[in-house]
């Protein structure tokens, strides 16, 4: 039996709420993805409402968010928890709407307009060329190649300025302090906010209950260690208290964080240990090593993530001194088992 406890054993319907917790009302928008929604935050303020996340931008997600405003208004400022589509898809559009400021940290903000531009290395086409370097399967590679800029159509705007959180400030909405606490690995400056006297935390992304947080390494940073990051960053869930009542983005609300920390880090021990036993049989590539992390067929979106998260693995494996590397012939990239010193 899992040690979570969920309070609430039902999504709620689009358009409808239910309060959480005093003042903070859970609600749910669709998403056009295998995680098919996405859950959002409006907590009361002095005089109005603080959304936190927003959906992706699109007419559907506009609309239903239509038929909430008539009860969530007037919104006094927009926060996201970090730049992926489906929290920052409609910041501009609310943020226009009622004008006000959009609240997030620096990291978030910044990436948002670098992937809407295409700028600064994310783009698909660069992407893939890391992939290619760690063996990604050519059919594969024609089957992702030409998307164009899947994040612009999903955001189709975003704020020209904000309000930046850093880690530790204070946000005060309505009577209650939300203490930022700043979350690496899924996104650059991922922002959770706790609330002690409610005795809350919105973690977005971070500390998600059924599924495992997807964690990548990408273009714009292809020799980094983002797992290393993520698995130090869901450690100081730990500080705090046991009962605290986790709002995440996917899944349901939950208790239980210090428990479900526990569960990710030894998913991620078993990951590793599986990887290292493969690797004792030769050098193999992130992409020969797909079958040994995600044990099920995997279409050309989900291979996308899937290439990300091996090569974060093997990273992890690389840096901590537990697996050694070198490119082949081919320049492609494989690891193998460390030899002995």
């Amino acid at each position: 039996m899992s040690p979570l406890q969920y309070p609430w054993p039902q999504t709620p319907d689009p358009a409808t709420t239910i309060e959480v917790a005093h003042g903070v009302h859970w609600l749910s928008m669709p998403l056009p993805f295998a995680l098919n929604h996405i859950n959002l935050w409006v907590v009361q303020d002095d005089g109005g409402w603080t959304i936190v996340d927003t959906g992706i931008g699109n007419a559907e997600t506009r609309a239903l968010w239509e038929k909430l405003l008539a009860q969530f208004s007037p919104v006094k400022r927009v926060i996201i928890t970090h730049y992926h589509p489906d929290h920052a898809g409609n910041a501009e559009w609310l943020c226009s709407r009622f004008g006000v400021e959009l609240w997030t940290t620096q990291g978030e903000y910044l990436t948002a307009h670098a992937v809407r531009a295409s700028a600064a290395g994310y783009t698909t086409e660069a992407v893939l060329r890391v992939f290619q370097r760690n063996g990604l399967e050519s059919a594969k590679h024609t089957a992702m190649s030409g998307r164009g800029n899947r994040y612009a159509e999903l955001v189709p705007d975003f704020p020209h300025s904000y309000r930046r959180i850093i880690d530790g400030d204070v946000v005060r909405i309505g009577p209650h302090g939300w203490r930022a606490l700043i979350g690496h690995g899924h996104a650059p400056e991922h922002l959770s906010l706790y609330c002690e006297e409610l005795n809350v935390l919105i973690a977005g992304d971070m500390l998600l209950s059924t599924i495992s947080t997807n964690v990548s390494v990408w273009s714009i940073d292809p020799e980094g260690d983002p797992l290393r990051l993520f698995l130090d960053s869901i450690a100081r869930y730990r500080e705090l208290p046991a009962d605290v009542l986790v709002l995440p983005s996917h899944g349901k609300p939950f208790r239980g964080a210090h428990d479900r920390v526990a569960q990710l880090e030894e998913h991620h021990r078993a990951r590793f240990a599986e990887l290292k036993q493969e690797l004792e049989k030769g050098g193999k590539s992130a992409g020969e090593l797909l079958p040994v992390l995600f044990r099920r067929p995997l279409d050309a979106h989900q291979t996308f993530f899937a290439m990300g998260e091996a090569i974060a693995h093997l990273h992890y494996l690389y840096y901590a001194g537990e697996a050694q590397r070198a490119p082949g012939p081919d320049g492609i990239m494989r690891y193998a088992a460390r030899e002995p010193i």
